[in-house]
């Protein structure tokens, strides 16, 4: 996809920074933003951190497809601890909480905690995160998180671009069944399959089989 021909006023960076550090959650997501980055011209890198990714068969199919479509750009992919067992003890107590509910918020701030530090010791003066364009997840509650977590640095803001508009959740799509990226099904935690899955039996439907939808793909 030629994004020039899709009349896109080209990206430009909060004050005038030189390069992006990317929290990419998955490659569904990112796709369409990273080729946005290519063709503005902005230097960026992949910052993959997601703890909250359960089970680690699932992990790995997740950040392996990201790493595949950042190696076709070339573009340098940062592979970052993979932290489960911090995770869940942040977690403990919200088992229960909903969807957008005060998990979520805890979630995001862990992975932007870890992405805003990296970005402080490695000299990115700004981050965003691939999170926001998808339509299931609250952008508001994701960029409060984002920018709680750049205050903590003087040199440091979160970019809160807007991803969606201008056709980016369609294209997202449109990436993602041109790259046949794996479709994942649910958000990512153990607690969001659980109830994917309790959704799934109460109306008739499979649960969730890991590892074999992939967009763009018979099913």
């Amino acid at each position: 996809m030629d994004l020039n021909n899709l009349n896109l006023e080209p990206l430009v960076l909060d004050n005038d920074a030189k390069r992006l550090l990317l929290h990419s959650c998955c490659a569904p997501c990112s796709g369409d933003i990273m080729e946005r980055l290519v063709q503005s011209g902005i230097d960026y890198t992949i910052f993959f951190y997601n703890p909250n990714i359960h089970p680690l068969k699932e992990y790995e199919i997740r950040k392996d497809e990201n790493k595949r479509f950042a190696d076709k750009h070339q573009i340098e992919f940062i592979d970052a601890d993979y932290d489960r067992d911090e995770w869940f003890r942040r977690a403990k107590g919200m088992e229960w909480e909903p969807e957008r509910g005060v998990r979520c918020t805890m979630c995001f701030d862990m992975r932007f905690e870890r992405t805003a530090l990296y970005a402080h010791e490695h000299d990115f003066s700004v981050f965003t995160s691939s999170l926001a364009i998808s339509r299931w997840k609250n952008m508001e509650q994701i960029n409060d998180c984002g920018v709680r977590a750049a205050a903590k640095y003087p040199d440091l803001s979160y970019w809160t671009f807007n991803w969606r508009k201008g056709g980016g959740s369609a294209r997202m799509i449109e990436v993602s069944k041109r790259e046949q990226f794996y479709q994942q099904e649910y958000c990512g935690c153990v607690y969001s399959l659980r109830d994917s899955n309790k959704w799934r039996l109460q109306n008739d439907r499979p649960t969730i089989e890991l590892g074999v939808k992939y967009y763009g793909r018979d099913s």
